[in-house]
């Protein structure tokens, strides 16, 4: 689809996939309100019921699996059913990245991180609640500190560009639907590519 190959060739030319660090993380793209989720006919083979941490809360549809550079240029999203796995998902787009990859604790798993350093990526996690962190604390707040881009990341996607919305009723459309987002974003990087801070797009309707 050519939307999709416009937007990877701009994330190259704003190094997206030159950078040596990546953070990864999920979108919850509810289909409807849960209590509507049995009588939904739309997408029925394709949704399911998620969960999504941040709100604390359960929904129906699906779930994005977003990958960003360290300045915050998109260079892979997959979405899979609500309660599609974040570790299966991953491998769909890590395509092209080497380096520092961080996530949350749904990437916890020693297997994954063997096999994702056997193809050039060091995965770095935050860890649960029952498990001490024996990392120096200047790495640990690192961590801490840059996962906050891809949370500002999401909620440009989510606000701005509405992806969370689904207003389509079948696959073509609804692919369409995401990857015309994700270009969009990507566009606002590359006109706002010169400011000191490129996801500040308010700066555009300034200029």
């Amino acid at each position: 689809m050519y939307k999709q190959e416009l937007q990877k060739c701009l994330a190259w030319r704003l190094g997206g996939f030159s950078d040596s660090i990546h953070l990864i993380d999920g979108i919850p793209i509810p289909l409807c309100g849960i209590t509507r989720a049995p009588r939904c006919a739309n997408f029925s083979a394709e949704s399911d019921y998620g969960y999504c941490a941040a709100k604390d809360s359960f929904y129906y549809g699906f779930r994005g699996h977003l990958v960003i550079n360290s300045f915050g240029v998109i260079t892979g999203l997959t979405v899979t059913s609500g309660n599609g796995s974040e570790r299966e998902a991953l491998w769909e787009t890590v395509s092209g990245i080497k380096g520092l990859l961080i996530g949350d604790k749904g990437y916890i798993s020693e297997e994954l991180k063997q096999q994702l350093a056997d193809v050039g990526i060091n995965l770095k996690t935050a860890l649960r609640k029952n498990m001490k962190d024996k990392r120096p604390r200047d790495l640990v707040n690192f961590l801490m500190r840059i996962r906050r881009l891809i949370e500002t990341v999401i909620g440009q996607l989510q606000e701005r560009f509405n992806i969370e919305k689904v207003w389509a009723r079948d696959t073509w459309h609804l692919t369409n639907r995401f990857n015309r987002k994700i270009l969009a974003h990507t566009v606002c990087l590359w006109l706002n590519r010169h400011s000191h801070d490129p996801l500040q797009f308010e700066r555009l309707l300034s200029q």
